[in-house]
């Protein structure tokens, strides 16, 4: 009886055993919230997740960190990794994140003050695996550049599908590559469905070559495929990195209630079929190269967007339809075939322009195009035409301007507008209710988007007054400058200033001295690093102290990459004796470096053996240049080796400049004004005397070169000639006198 007792005894133990682990078994695991202190815990944590569990970053510094993270998740318990407390980890140095698997959730990140590992920041791929139905939310990305401005990464690369991106902050971009990129590229998913909204893409500088887009779905390779990826309520503020501030490069992508403040650029449907872009609303507020929609590719729909103050013309017109190219390849133009354009509010625009690009190349007009119940008022004709427009059909339009071009159709009737409680313009005639933007569009506000707890910069950054620190003659004037806060004013008392070392200018910098000489013992007298901004008035500046050796120059750009676009002013300055050793320059650009703008107002310029502003340093086919602006005022230049030698490579078309302006100047005895490449010219109302002229070479995209008014005397005229472009030189060369 005792061993059938037991006997029992133990099967039931067993049994009781087995029900207990089914049991275990059958119920899933608790979510788990894993505080992890540094990168160790990281891994160890990262490698055993179940869905449901999170990792939480501890607050502080995570530097060098290339984190990675693969796990899945279920829809209702994805795995989540995020901040102890939002804003306050922060990844720095070497940093990046690498994230694949399904069911993943990323938030409240900062990465600032280093760079990324490798070539992307955030991506959702580790190795060869991608992410499937991944959420990145409060992702702050700011100023986190390569320290070479040529180097291409991305900020976030996004592969897979149904990935979203909201409430996001990415702000400074300075290096090559796209702050946002969606890669349509085998092995990876071509069918995104990718979200990105209610993100805040803050200011980026002119990059100066190619590469400088905000967002990009896609490249040309797989461009024929359906992305069906959406951008939505983001805001898109001074993102001028170059011509395309959203590129989109694949089919059935949609663009719309986004909102673009003082952006030089545009959307821009580049390449693929079928793509929308709606109710946006581009507000330009007069800035050059301001752009709202570019049409390239069949079946694109733009409608009802907002288009106000937009400045730019050419590529970056209000709306632009391109010309294509017959049978072109896949990464060229393809023809516009079946665009609707309607219902859009285009007011005091610079221009609408149609068949634009039109060339040799790029010969084959728009076809099939519908542009119907827009309005366009302002107070000059906006329209230009490049080509044939007989492929665009016009109905309902009305236009406060008659259009002058042969083929455009509008009504046209005085319009009066009154701002909304949108902040939009609408006509107060109630008959015209059915033309232009909705009255129901609702720009996304600026404190919607972007992550809440991390700050936007200024809208309007009022200039400082600057503190003004006076200096008697013979100060050192090199601890002086070392001493300045940004913006302080160095005001020379009347002598001589002798400099022993180059003077560097890492911050906001004005130096005024009307009865001030300063001479110079180094190669160098102004060395301009990173933050640099240099403004000089009233000064003389002598090289008769200069070492004697080719190469010198007054003001210099760094030695290293910069990633900060710097500025140069002179103004009423004498710059003379740089004529003792050959190629002596007053402003010498170096490579990896760009001056957003150089001008000279009113000064004199004598005995100077190399150029006046030497902008010649970038010389690949990359595109890249050494001055986005420059312009000279009332100067007289007498003994100057070259007055300007500005160069851009490259038959990039990605850029606006260089762009050079050249008026009321004075040249004798002096030799060639040099411009290869440059974009926008505009010389008018100068005296050339024994000299060398103008020598001016297109070499990319459709260059605007204005030479008008000007005297030559014993001086050749100017000669233009195209690289690339068959035909007469692409210029207007008028009103010119030579003789005495």
């Amino acid at each position: 009886m005792n061993g059938m007792a037991n006997k029992g005894l133990r099967v039931s133990k067993w049994w009781a055993w087995w029900i207990g682990l089914a049991a275990v078994v059958a119920t899933p695991a608790a979510a788990r919230d894993i505080l992890v202190k540094d990168q160790r815990a990281f891994a160890e944590a990262s490698a055993g997740l179940q869905p449901g569990d999170t990792i939480v970053l501890a607050d502080g510094e995570w530097r060098d960190f290339a984190a990675k993270l693969v796990a899945d998740g279920t829809p209702a318990k994805p795995v989540t990794l995020t901040a102890e407390h939002p804003g306050k980890v922060i990844l720095t140095g070497r940093s990046s994140l690498a994230v694949a698997g399904s069911y993943i959730t990323v938030s409240n990140l900062v990465f600032r003050g280093g760079y990324a590992a490798g070539e992307e920041v955030v991506a959702t791929r580790v190795g060869k695996r991608w992410a499937d139905h991944v959420r990145l939310t409060g992702i702050v990305i700011d100023r986190f550049n390569n320290p070479d401005r040529r180097f291409e990464d991305h900020w976030v690369a996004l592969y897979g599908r149904d990935i979203r991106v909201d409430h996001s902050h990415f702000e400074g971009k300075s290096n090559n590559g796209a702050m946002m990129v969606i890669v349509r590229e085998k092995p990876w998913p071509l069918d995104n469905a990718v979200r990105i909204d209610h993100n805040y893409f803050g200011p980026r500088p002119p990059l100066g070559s190619n590469g400088g887009e905000t967002i990009r779905i896609g490249t040309s390779t797989e461009s024929q495929s359906d992305s069906r990826s959406i951008v939505e309520d983001n805001v898109f503020e001074q993102c001028d990195g170059e011509v395309e501030i959203v590129s989109v490069k694949s089919g059935a992508n949609i663009i719309r209630r986004n909102v673009f403040v003082e952006s030089q650029g545009s959307v821009v449907l580049r390449h693929g079929n079928g793509n929308l872009v709606e109710d946006n609303v581009f507000l330009g507020r007069g800035v050059a190269h301001t752009g709202g929609v570019r049409v390239i590719n069949e079946r694109q729909t733009v409608r009802g967007n907002y288009l106000e103050g937009l400045a730019g013309g050419d590529f970056t017109s209000a709306i632009t339809v391109m010309n294509g190219v017959p049978n072109s390849p896949i990464n060229r133009y393809l023809p516009v075939r079946d665009a609707v354009i309607e219902r859009n509010s285009i007011l005091d625009a610079a221009a609408i322009t149609l068949g634009a690009g039109a060339s040799d190349e790029r010969s084959q007009p728009p076809a099939g195009t519908r542009f119907s119940n827009n309005l366009i008022v302002g107070r000059v004709n906006p329209f230009r035409a490049e080509a044939s427009i007989a492929g665009i059909a016009f109905s309902g339009n009305v236009a406060s301007v008659a259009p002058a071009v042969p083929g455009v159709s509008v009504e046209r009737r005085a319009v009066t507008l009154k701002r909304a409680g949108n902040g939009l313009l609408y006509p107060t005639d109630p008959a015209l209710a059915g033309v232009g933007a909705s009255r129901d569009l609702t720009p996304i506000a600026r404190d919607a988007v972007g992550a809440s707890w991390y700050t936007k910069p200024a809208e309007n950054k009022a200039p400082s007054a600057g503190v003004t620190t006076r200096l008697s003659a013979g100060a050192d004037l090199a601890a002086a400058i070392a001493r300045v806060q940004p913006g302080e004013i160095l005001m020379l008392a009347a002598g001589r200033y002798h400099v022993t070392r180059p003077l560097v200018v890492d911050r906001p910098l004005t130096v005024i001295g009307r009865q001030a000489t300063l001479t110079f013992a180094g190669g160098t007298l102004f060395q301009i690093e990173e933050g640099g901004r240099l403004q000089l008035e009233g000064l003389t500046i002598s090289g008769a102290e200069a070492p004697r050796r080719a190469g010198n120059a007054a003001i210099r750009s760094s030695a290293r990459p910069m990633l900060a676009n710097y500025t140069i002013e002179l103004i009423d300055c004498a710059f003379r004796d740089m004529n003792s050793s050959p190629r002596f320059d007053v402003i010498a650009s170096t490579p990896a470096t760009l001056a957003q703008a150089i001008t000279i107002r009113g000064g004199a310029f004598a005995n100077i053996s190399g150029a006046v502003i030497a902008g010649h340093a970038e010389t690949g086919k990359e595109g890249y240049y050494g001055a986005e602006r420059v312009t000279i005022d009332a100067a007289a230049f007498a003994g100057v080796g070259t007055i300007v030698d500005l160069f851009r490579g490259g038959t990039d078309e990605s850029t606006y400049g260089p762009q050079f302006v050249m008026t009321g100047a004075s040249i004798a005895n002096s030799g060639p004004l040099l411009l290869s490449g440059v974009q926008e010219t505009r010389i008018t109302g100068n005296r050339f005397a024994n000299s060398r002229g103008i020598e001016i070479i297109h070499s990319v995209g459709s260059p605007s070169t204005i030479v008008t008014g000007n005297l030559f005397a014993a001086t050749p005229l100017p000669t233009i000639r195209e690289l690339y472009y068959k035909g007469a030189p692409r210029a207007v060369v008028a009103d010119n006198r030579s003789g005495g």
